[in-house]
């Protein structure tokens, strides 16, 4: 499928060269080029929080960027040496960061399959919530997904959001029972059979 290309970066205040006006830039090192012809069609919900369930410190951003001291806790042995990013993360208090632009291919899906294409970090947009799969999330949270959905929306063809469980099932399970989508799919008003179906 080829390709809907961004609408020129002139008429649209709100990004440049993928990066979003609105969130605060922290560059990770972690992305790739997207193969030719990628389709971003795709936004996938995620959560995240380091170590689980601990909110408000600078451990994702470490995680994100290559920095963090994997001596720091005992959790962090399990996830030494990972390499992964998203293009976007939410904390508790709605503040929203940016760490690679959604023209290139953030490392956020892993393996993983959805409407009918392998490899959805080849098309799709990656938000990490922070928060603990199955836990609820806050107003404030669903206030800014809401906000930079509806902006990836308009400068990108996206038809479809779902979640790290909807994509990789079985292997993940976030953001979880506790994230809800009706609430995500009323903010935006996109058509209904653009989000998951429990």
């Amino acid at each position: 499928m080829p390709m809907n290309p961004p609408a020129p970066e002139a008429s649209d205040p709100l990004w440049q060269q993928g990066w979003y006006r609105f969130a605060h830039r922290i560059a990770s090192p972690n992305f790739g080029a997207r193969p030719p012809g990628a389709c971003i069609d795709l936004v996938v919900v995620h959560s995240i929080s380091l170590p689980p369930g601990v909110y408000g410190g600078d451990q994702v951003e470490r995680l994100f960027t290559n920095t963090l001291d994997w001596d720091a806790h005992p959790y962090f042995q399990q996830i030494r040496g990972m390499q992964v990013s998203a293009h976007f993360f939410i904390r508790r208090d709605g503040a929203l960061i940016q760490f690679v632009s959604c023209d290139q291919r953030a490392w956020h899906a892993g393996r993983s399959r959805y409407r009918g294409r392998e490899n959805c970090n080849d098309d799709s947009v990656g938000i990490e919530l922070e928060g603990l799969e199955g836990e609820t999330f806050e107003d404030a949270q669903y206030e800014a997904l809401s906000a930079v959905c509806a902006a990836i929306g308009q400068h990108y063809p996206i038809r479809h959001v779902a979640g790290h469980e909807h994509i990789a099932p079985g292997r993940k399970n976030d953001p979880g029972a506790g994230f809800e989508w009706a609430e995500l799919e009323r903010a935006l008003g996109w058509p209904a059979d653009w989000f998951p179906r429990a």
